[in-house]
């Protein structure tokens, strides 16, 4: 190896940051929640699903880091040469999605966590600890401290994951056959389209990650490249779906005989009855491994959410902002902490007061990503294939081609789903 190729590897490794981010954001309901009980349900039958959506959303994901690296923006400074109407879809869209998104991903983080650690405390009072640990990690940290943690909590993941799935396979001695299914009957058109829908995440999370790509290069005062970026956003990428499998298999070998559909739709209580279930069906030392595996998974879903969507909300306000300075002559300022507040109350509001409205509000947010994943994804592309891209960074033919089938899928899968809203299938 010469001198030139290990430098090349360790700016790469010290790259390395909001592909990890990115991931850890991802690997939370989709993983714990969808794929477990898709294992669960259909067995190994669904893979082929998991395996699609990862390959039609990836060009959409890509695009956030790519753009970052080849531009130096993120992608709502993209947005907004694209025309003001796509950033103020992302504004509204993020607006009233991230109250129930944090409350959401908070209470099942909570409800492991009373699973694990039993000292009496309620989902309420865990939900306020597990946000202020957050909110100290993002206040004394910053950028850095959020980076160096989540390697840590994603080192931790996977370790985990992959040892409950080789202690299950030895325990269970499953037999599991990868014959596909293709659930469109009684239901299950509906809980496909779930399960693609958030897997692995929402599209936009790209934006998520360009901002993450930014903050990176500004940190280690470095400009690493659109290849160094796309090496880093791999890693995640990939990660979120091996561990997807994992999460998957897991259902499979352990609940594969319908008890799925008995888990409560409450995310305190369902976390409680996974790790009881597991414990029940592979003996109490798998308390510990799978309750380390689900509560990092989603420990990292609301430690990135709760950095992510202020992040977002902030730079969101400097456009508007820079809009209003262009022709109002305002001054712009940055939003991060007073976004994080609001963040903060909007979220313990629901938790301590509305939690009996969460169901209606998680739908109304799940039906805003999937309406708009087709508009996100077709504004990705559009940004890196314009001017305000260089041309040196434009995506390949074959990523291009990729792209359209990815946006026919995700039209097609918003027309799947109006069809069981309105019970005309499913």
């Amino acid at each position: 190896m010469t001198q030139d190729t290990k430098t090349d590897w360790k700016l790469s490794l010290k790259m390395l940051g909001p592909g990890l981010l990115f991931a850890g954001a991802a690997i939370g309901v989709s993983h714990l929640v969808w794929a477990t009980r898709a294992g669960a349900d259909f067995g190994l039958g669904l893979i082929w699903a998991v395996l699609i959506v990862h390959l039609f959303k990836y060009p959409f994901f890509e695009f956030g880091p790519r753009y970052a690296a080849a531009t130096g923006e993120n992608l709502l400074q993209g947005y907004r040469k694209l025309g003001r109407g796509v950033l103020f879809l992302l504004i509204l869209m993020t607006i009233g999605t991230m109250f129930t998104i944090q409350a959401a991903v908070t209470i099942v983080t909570a409800g492991l966590a009373m699973g694990l650690f039993n000292v009496g405390l309620g989902i309420f009072h865990w939900s306020c600890i597990i946000l202020l640990i957050c909110v100290s990690i993002l206040s004394i940290g910053r950028y850095n401290l959020l980076d160096k943690t989540m390697k840590v909590v994603i080192l931790t993941l996977t370790i985990s994951t992959l040892f409950a799935v080789l202690f299950s396979f030895g325990k269970s001695n499953p037999h599991l056959s990868f014959e596909p299914v293709f659930p469109f009957y009684d239901g299950g058109i509906i809980f496909l389209i779930a399960l693609m829908g958030w897997m692995p995440a929402p599209i936009d999370l790209s934006v998520w990650h360009s901002l993450w790509a930014i903050e990176k290069e500004k940190n280690t005062k470095a400009h690493f490249g659109v290849k160094k970026a796309l090496f880093d956003f791999n890693i995640g990428y990939v990660g979120t779906m091996i561990l997807a499998f994992c999460f998957l298999l897991l259902g499979a070998i352990v609940m594969y005989d319908g008890t799925a559909g008995k888990f409560s739709s409450k995310g305190g209580e369902f976390a409680g009855q996974l790790i009881s279930l597991y414990t029940t069906s592979l003996g109490d030392w798998a308390k510990w491994i799978i309750g380390i595996a689900t509560f990092t998974t989603m420990f990292s879903t609301t430690l990135t959410c709760l950095d992510a969507l202020p992040r977002t909300m902030s730079a969101a306000t400097k456009e508007l902002k820079s809009i209003a300075q262009q022709e109002l002559k305002l001054d712009a300022k940055a939003y991060y902490w007073p976004w994080m507040i609001l963040l903060l109350v909007g979220t313990l509001l629901i938790l301590g007061l509305l939690v009996s409205s969460m169901g209606l509000m998680v739908k109304i947010a799940t039906i805003l990503s999937f309406m708009t994943a087709p508009f996100f994804a077709i504004a990705n592309y559009k940004l890196v294939t314009s001017s305000f891209m260089p041309i040196a960074h434009h995506p390949s033919k074959r990523m291009k081609i990729l792209s359209g089938f990815g946006i026919c899928f995700l039209i097609g899968f918003c027309i799947l789903y109006l069809l069981s809203l309105l019970k005309l299938i499913g």
